[in-house]
């Protein structure tokens, strides 16, 4: 850790830190610290043998739409995949589940550290629904489900990136105008990750901004 810039008071100076050098703990109480707020994939997969899986992971967002993608990251636990990675290694197929205000206490009782095998929905009180293009079941409580398939998942050291496409959405139909693809996101009531662990965030602040346009130019996605 060290200083960056002249003057002014402690407070007011950069901090840099060598990520390197930092135990993982601590890379994860930064990192989660300054990506925020993040979304939630409320995650359900199904075993070979037909158990279902739930768990949520703040490490994830949509990365394009043409074609549709999603990447998601999952750390291993104690050197070994964790239940969700290890059914989208087996059967390449997932349903993320969008975490609004009315399924925050579900999901977190989904997060607990069960054992391989447990129905985490089953657990929380939750409705498997079934999906349409993929085996995993979606949570009939979340207003949004996406049906996803494994592209590619990426191993790098102890986490593992998973990239999926979304072959199917689901929306509440009163948070959609479907003439115009235009969501409702001021009534879904998502709730995002904040910094550590415990820690969320609504999402009702809600502000807009023009992007500015430039002369014989369409203004860009994303």
């Amino acid at each position: 850790m060290s200083g960056e810039g002249e003057g002014g008071s402690s407070d007011a100076r950069m901090v840099h830190f060598d990520m390197a050098a930092l135990a993982p703990s601590e890379r994860y109480k930064l990192l989660t610290g300054v990506v925020v707020p993040r979304p939630i994939a409320w995650i359900t997969t199904i075993s070979p043998d037909g158990t279902v899986n739930a768990a949520p992971f703040s490490y994830f967002n949509v990365m394009g739409s043409d074609p549709p993608v999603i990447v998601i990251g999952v750390g291993d636990r104690e050197g070994e995949a964790k239940d969700t990675a290890r059914n989208i290694a087996l059967t390449r197929e997932l349903v993320v589940n969008v975490v609004n205000e009315e399924t925050v206490i579900e999901m977190n009782v989904s997060a607990g550290d069960y054992p391989y095998g447990v129905d985490e929905l089953a657990k929380a009180g939750l409705t498997p629904i079934p999906s349409v293009r993929v085996r995993p079941p979606r949570i009939a409580e979340s207003p949004v489900h996406l049906e996803c398939t494994e592209l590619q998942t990426l191993e790098i050291r102890r986490t593992r990136i998973i990239v999926a496409e979304v072959v199917g959405l689901h929306i509440r139909g009163d948070l959609i105008d479907v003439a115009k693809f235009r969501v409702h996101g001021e009534q879904l009531g998502a709730v995002g990750r904040m910094h550590g662990r415990g820690w969320y965030t609504r999402t009702r602040d809600l502000f807009e901004l023009v992007r500015p346009r430039i002369a014989g130019k369409e203004p860009a996605g994303g």
